[in-house]
């Protein structure tokens, strides 16, 4: 055995610089570039914007589908002489107002639900009867109640905001915890101490989703009620700017108009609702 142990041929593995496993490897200023959300997204817009010029070339006809450039052209131009703003501003007004109504009402009613059984019910009772109806839809009944002013789009706008956000927000505060809600009882939270300081932050990503679902509602159906019903207290919004320019045939115009919604789309989504979103849940830790 001795001898066995004292001659035993030793095994030596070389191992080559070529084989050995990357811990870590550098990328290159490319690619860390493109790690960033925001760059991928503006390449994807200059991807569209180039594939909308070409179709416009190809197709030849402004009246019918005027290029990005044309577009881009006609938007300049409005802006230029301030008539894109102000219609923008009008539109922004009067959702800004029908947002924030509908948010206050959505959150009466989750705290009434969230307080008390009858609370529940109603709420389960009205989102049933009433989130099926289109905004639009309501519009004639609007016109009715509150006449050819601001007032019937703001009802609209109430309607298409209110119950995405009471669902969603709903939904979460009943999927919250036992363990949280008693951690917040044991503290002697009560009633809208425990919503504002246990519920709604446990919630809040469903909250926000649903604020995000309510402001594309809200806008989307702007713009409709603009375009069914025109001029808001005697001024009209993007709404109608689109609506104007194409019974006088002005495409670029109107395709300037349909840019202008684009944009303060995008910038609600990636800037506001980004901002909001990387200042809470993210930094909270409740989304990577």
């Amino acid at each position: 055995m001795t001898d066995l142990l004292t001659f035993r041929p030793e095994i030596v593995h070389e191992v080559h610089s070529s084989d050995a496993p990357v811990i870590a490897k550098s990328i290159g200023v490319a690619e860390r570039i493109y790690s960033y959300g925001f760059v991928r997204k503006t390449l994807i817009l200059a991807g569209l914007a180039i594939a909308w010029e070409a179709y416009g070339r190809w197709l030849g006809n402004p009246l019918l589908f005027p290029t990005f450039g044309q577009t881009v052209e006609a938007f300049v131009s409005n802006i230029a002489s301030g008539v894109i703003p102000q219609r923008m501003l009008v539109s922004l007004q009067t959702l800004v107002i029908g947002y924030g109504i509908g948010i206050g009402l959505a959150a009466l009613l989750t705290t009434l639900a969230i307080g008390s059984r009858i609370g529940a019910d109603l709420l389960e009772t009205l989102t049933s009867m009433f989130n099926p109806l289109p905004a639009i839809a309501l519009l004639p009944l609007a016109l009715i109640w509150f006449g050819l002013g601001s007032g019937s789009v703001i009802f609209v706008l109430v309607h298409s905001v209110l119950w995405a956000i009471a669902l969603n927000t709903h939904a979460r505060f009943r999927s919250v915890s036992n363990t949280l809600r008693m951690v917040g009882q044991n503290y002697g939270l009560r009633g809208l101490k425990l919503v504002r300081l246990i519920l709604i932050p446990a919630a809040f990503p469903a909250i926000l989703t649903g604020l995000k679902v309510g402001w594309a509602f809200a806008w989307r159906t702007l713009i409709a009620a603009e375009l069914v019903f025109g001029v808001s207290s005697g001024a009209g919004g993007l709404g109608w700017f689109i609506y104007e320019n194409r019974n006088q045939l002005e495409t670029a115009n109107v395709f300037a108009g349909l840019f202008t919604v684009i944009l303060i789309g995008l910038f609600v989504e990636n800037v506001i609702f980004a901002t909001i979103e990387r200042k809470t849940i993210r930094r909270w830790g409740m989304q990577h």
